[in-house]
């Protein structure tokens, strides 16, 4: 093993599973790696309803991380735990859709929001501000927070493995599925790479130290002298800003 792996008894568990998918070795890596799926799950997890049990989460995280087990080629020179928070994150999207916890009304809601901002950018050519979305749909800008609010838990998806896309170089550069398949990806990420260069400063700040720094979105209050809750609203509204522009050229 390479990729600055220290621990002795790390790279033997490596060696074993590599050289014979031994299970007893793959067990012990499982182990080994289960405080990054506690981890990706808590970001996932961060600011969603208390419905959702971060067991739940962690639990199809876990599937996530025996599938990049299972997939890792160290001679590909990508550190293992690059390689696998990609497919953390997508097994705990997985889970969450299966339990389908969003509310009809906030789906509705997500729904309107995303063709406010395609009808106004499609009129003026221009992202539109939180006032102009307010009057758009009919209600007060304390009531398209609250809106926004509500929306916050609801933007976990596919959307959110292309933000990663449009933000992080792809954590397998020689992928195994099809060679369409790997074609779309590339097209989405360019796609979403050029959405992300254009959208308004702070919805694009927000994006940038959430999926290029880490930060948490307590991390990003402190940044930008702001409450958590506005952060999340920035986030959430970033998020329906690029499935209204992505649905509109086809992408989604």
């Amino acid at each position: 093993m390479s990729h600055g792996v220290i621990d002795p008894d790390l790279r033997r568990h490596w060696e074993r599973w590599l050289a014979k998918q031994d299970a007893g070795a793959r067990d012990q890596l499982i182990i080994h790696y289960s405080p990054l799926v506690k981890f990706v799950a808590g970001r996932v997890g961060a600011g969603m309803p208390s419905s959702v049990e971060a067991g739940d989460l962690v639990s199809a995280g876990i599937f996530g991380l025996i599938d990049a087990i299972e997939r890792y080629e160290p001679d590909r020179q990508i550190k293992f735990e690059t390689f696998a928070a990609p497919r953390i994150r997508g097994a705990i999207y997985d889970g969450l859709r299966e339990l389908d916890w969003v509310p009809r009304s906030v789906r509705r809601r997500a729904r309107e929001v995303e063709q406010a901002f395609a009808d106004l950018e499609g009129r003026s050519g221009e992202a539109p501000d939180d006032d102009d979305l307010a009057a758009h749909l009919g209600i007060s800008t304390n009531e398209l927070t609250k809106w926004l609010s509500s929306i916050a838990a609801t933007t976990v998806g596919p959307l959110d493995r292309a933000i990663e896309m449009g933000h992080e170089p792809p954590a397998d550069p020689t992928p195994t599925h099809s060679p369409i398949r790997a074609l779309e990806d590339r097209e989405t990420r360019g796609a979403m790479r050029a959405e992300i260069r254009s959208l308004p400063e702070r919805e694009k700040l927000v994006l940038s130290l959430y999926y290029d720094e880490g930060l948490t979105l307590a991390e990003i209050a402190e940044v930008l002298g702001v409450t958590e809750s506005r952060v999340s609203q920035i986030h959430t509204k970033a998020v329906l800003h690029l499935r209204s522009r992505l649905s509109a050229s086809g992408l989604i």
